[in-house]
Formats: structure tokens, sequence, C-alpha cells
């Protein structure tokens, strides 16, 4: 029986249930791995998370899911999570983060999940896509999104007293981005480009010592909120635009009223101090290891945890004995 805690905020004991519901997600989505299934893969993620939530002490909200609930029957937007004792949180979460990536087996597949205290979190609306720059906290105070590319590069150089062709910089590899890999190079510093998965990079950069200074570029808006959650819990830097790739996109947001100027910062994007992140590598990457499957019939897996208040980063090495086929949430 899920003990009925009154707390209405967050506390330390969330971090690691999160973080078995990402493990839980990783391991059932791995058997996917290379198979060219992407739909199998993600499907396999979303009812493990889903199952192991129904079992968190929280009065969770997802508002950034799978999706709106006409058009995605599990882990939708709105939906209730959690035994509904316990804190009232915000949820976000991506079973596969990087679906392409686990269907052909390539490295960075993770899944995440982000956690906020409840009406913290920033609802995109009708926005798709956001322009992102992501920095450690040593370069935190000296972003802007409005700046050039190379006036940015330079900036960040500064605050880590290094020179500009030290940096590497996470790019997605996109039509949309051939000019700022472009000015990118001119300004010296170097790129390291990837197909998917940019709330991986969000990671990486926030993180000091990962290889990845900086992540620039468009991509997914709800990954931009699930992102802003991990940067936060670091202690990062963020900053965000809105920057509608379609038609029907900007027709959209157009008639919602947004401003498609506004630069949105951290606080925008979660408002609340206490936040935090769970991650578990899917694929192997240099950040994170993979699910691997032994010979014994165990599982091993790799996760990263964050809690912003004590700013404590676990990474967590989970190995798991399974005889019977995987059933999360009983």
């Amino acid at each position: 029986m899920s003990n009925p805690n009154p707390s209405s905020k967050p506390d330390r004991n969330l971090a690691m249930e999160l973080v078995r519901v990402t493990e839980a997600a990783a391991i059932s989505s791995a058997r996917f791995m290379g198979l060219g299934d992407k739909n199998g893969g993600d499907g396999a993620a979303v009812d493990a998370m889903r199952a192991f939530l129904k079992t968190v002490d929280m009065k969770g909200v997802v508002v950034i899911g799978e999706g709106e609930k006409d058009e995605a029957p599990m882990l939708y937007n709105g939906e209730e999570v959690g035994t509904g004792y316990g804190p009232e949180v915000d949820i976000a979460v991506d079973p596969v983060e990087g679906t392409n990536l686990l269907a052909f087996g390539r490295p960075n597949s993770i899944a995440v999940i982000g956690a906020a205290d409840r009406g913290s979190m920033w609802k995109p609306g009708e926005s798709l896509y956001m322009d992102k720059l992501v920095v450690e906290k040593k370069a935190r105070e000296v972003i802007d999104i409005r700046l050039s590319t190379t006036e940015n590069l330079q900036r960040i150089a500064k605050a880590l007293n290094r020179e500009v062709n030290d940096l590497t910089v996470f790019v997605l590899d996109k039509p949309r981005h051939q000019s700022l890999i472009a000015e990118i190079r001119e300004a010296g510093a170097r790129i390291s480009l990837h197909s998917d998965g940019d709330v991986m990079g969000a990671l990486m950069a926030a993180t000091p010592g990962t290889g990845i200074d900086v992540l620039m570029g468009i991509g997914g808006t709800p990954e931009g909120v699930i992102s802003a959650c991990a940067v936060k819990a670091i202690g990062g830097g963020m900053q965000g635009k809105r920057a509608p790739q379609k038609s029907y996109e900007m027709e959209a947001l157009k008639k919602e009223g947004a401003d498609l100027d506004k630069i949105l910062t951290l606080d925008d994007l979660v408002q609340s101090d206490n936040t935090f992140f769970a991650a578990t590598g899917i694929t192997d990457s240099t950040f994170l290891e993979g699910v691997h499957f032994d010979r014994s019939g165990g599982v091993t897996t790799e996760s990263i945890v964050i809690r912003s208040l004590s700013g404590s980063i676990r990474y967590v090495k989970g190995i798991h004995q399974f005889k019977r086929k995987l059933n999360f949430g009983t």
C-alpha cells in the first residue's frame, strides 16, 4: 500500500523513484535496438514508463508527453500519473529520446523524465520547434541568443578561460543548420554533429567535462522543456526562442497570439527551483552506457539523476536480474 505523504513539495526520495522509471523504459525499449522499428521501441518504452509511474508516490500531471489525448493513448499531455499520494508535480517525459537512433542501433538514445513543482513548467502550446543555446554554469551569465553565433562563442570561451578553437559545439545535422554550421566553423570552434537527440546534447553541454561545451540550434520545443529540467538541476545556462519551421506551425502560433520574438529564459521554461531529472542510456554513448544484456539473463543499465536543490548529480549503475518476462509496475 502506498504511503499517503501529505507533503505538496517533491523531496529527495522522488529522484531515485524517477530513475527507476527511466530504467524500466530503457530496458523495455532496448530489445528493439537496430531492428528498424522505431514505433515498436517507443511503444515498449511508453508502456513500461507509464506502468512504473503508477507506483510512484506523487500527484503528477504530464505537461510534456507523447501528444494530446486524442493522438496518444498513453502518457498524453494532461494525463495524471502516480499513486495520488505525495507531492504535486509537473512531469515531462520522453520515453525514447532518439527513436531513430534506437531503431538503427546508433549512439545517444536515452529514456528521460523531468519533474518540478506543480504549475511551474512552461506549456509550449502550438510551438513545435525552438532555437536553443545551452552552456555550463561558468558561462550561463554571458550567453545571449539574440547575438551572433560568433559573439556567443567568444563570450563563452572567455567565461571558460579558453580559446574559441578549444570549444566543441553540439549541433543537429539538419539542412536548417547549414548557415549555423558554417559560422561555427568560421569562428574556429569544433562541431559534434548528431542526427537526433538534443536532450542528450543539452545534458552534455550543461555538464562540465563531457567533451561538449555548447549546444546550439533548432530542435523540438517539448524537448526544450525537458532539457530545461536537466539544465536547471545541474545549474547550467539555457536560453530559447520559438522557431517555427512549417507554415501551419506559424499560422497556429499567430492564432495563439504567441510572441515569436520573446526570449525564453531558463526560469521561463521551468519556474521552480526544485527540479528533478533522470535519464537512462538505451544505446551506448560517450556519456552514458546503453542497456547491456548478459549471458546469464541479467541486464545492466547506467543512469544519471539530478536534483536542483541539493545540486547532486548521481550516476547509477543498475544490475537487474530477471527470471521471468519483465512486468513493470507490479
